[in-house]
């Protein structure tokens, strides 16, 4: 794995000021994803690495506004950061530097304009949600947000051709991936006036969110997690066709990202109750072991691309 500075050469990227830049989005990124983080750095060329760490921190400071405080506040400061960022693209020039480093990323990849344009045009489903009604509420939502989320990293591995095909297979990776994270978030969300799961959803299994705010059965509380992990299972199963989408050496990359839930929703259907007062925690040997066996794949791909390219 190339040094970080080793990383930004090859990306092009040799202004001192945006050096410093891309490296403070590389350090939020590490502290708030660590195990994607570790993803990016082994398994993506390194050419491609700070635009996806710029991608990522762009989404994250975005949540980061909306996330936290009264309605109007946050809807205020969403409009407020839709018009920097908007003005940011228009311009090319920005003074923060999750921005600088956004639009220099977007100077190599322009499909990223589109995409934080579309997620900026989603997030007030972000900031107005407190819960689902029904099924169609929470599709609604993945659509708006979620998805258009997403796609601000995926559209700088999407392949060359299936674009149709890759978006579709991304929106069904993140429907499951939002789904475990409303279950993950269970405690928090509940603490805070939310609940991620619809409500018909509740009640298939004999529940109501007022119920489940006053800590029902353990049982019914299990029956619930086993409900939504049938729903997720099989379409991280089914993302798994985006392995043969992508270019072969993002294949590693994609296989650890889907695999990476997978582990994460196993913690989930093992904690089962216990996700009322707490998230499970990140299992980190597991994650070392599926990223260490990923990387050894990318070595292997590298390597045999640097023995196809023709001799000069």
């Amino acid at each position: 794995m190339p040094t970080w500075s080793s990383t930004l050469d090859q990306a092009g990227i040799t202004e001192s000021l945006l050096r410093r830049d891309f490296t403070d989005q590389r350090r939020l990124v590490a502290r708030f994803a660590r195990a994607e983080y570790v993803a990016v750095r082994l398994l993506l060329s390194a050419s491609l690495i700070p635009d996806v760490i710029a991608a990522t921190a762009f989404m994250h400071h975005t949540d980061n506004l909306i996330d936290q405080g009264p309605l109007a506040e946050r809807l205020a400061a969403l409009a407020h950061w839709d018009r920097q960022v908007r003005a940011a693209l228009d311009t090319g020039s920005a003074g923060e530097p999750v921005l600088r480093a956004l639009l220099d990323a977007v100077q190599r990849r322009p499909q990223l304009r589109r995409y934080a344009q579309d997620f900026l045009a989603g997030a007030p489903a972000e900031v107005r949600w407190e819960g689902f009604e029904d099924e169609d509420a929470f599709q609604y939502y993945v659509d708006a947000y979620s998805h258009p989320a997403f796609m601000v990293v995926a559209c700088l591995i999407e392949p060359p051709s299936a674009q149709d095909a890759y978006t579709s297979g991304c929106r069904m990776f993140i429907e499951a991936s939002q789904r475990l994270d409303f279950l993950e978030d269970l405690a928090e969300d509940l603490s805070s006036g939310r609940l991620g799961i619809p409500q018909t959803a509740l009640a298939q299994c004999g529940l109501s969110r007022a119920e489940l705010e006053q800590e029902p059965a353990p049982n019914r509380v299990r029956e619930l997690v086993e409900h939504q992990v049938a729903w997720v299972r099989p379409r991280f199963t089914a993302s798994r066709h985006l392995i043969e989408l992508v270019e072969p050496h993002n294949k590693p990359f994609i296989r650890a990202l889907v695999s990476l839930q997978e582990l994460r929703l196993r913690k989930v259907e093992t904690a089962g109750p216990a996700l009322l007062h707490t998230s499970p925690r990140t299992p980190v040997a597991g994650a070392l072991r599926l990223l260490a066996g990923e990387y050894r794949s990318a070595r292997v791909i590298k390597k045999s691309r640097s023995t196809q390219r023709p001799i000069d």
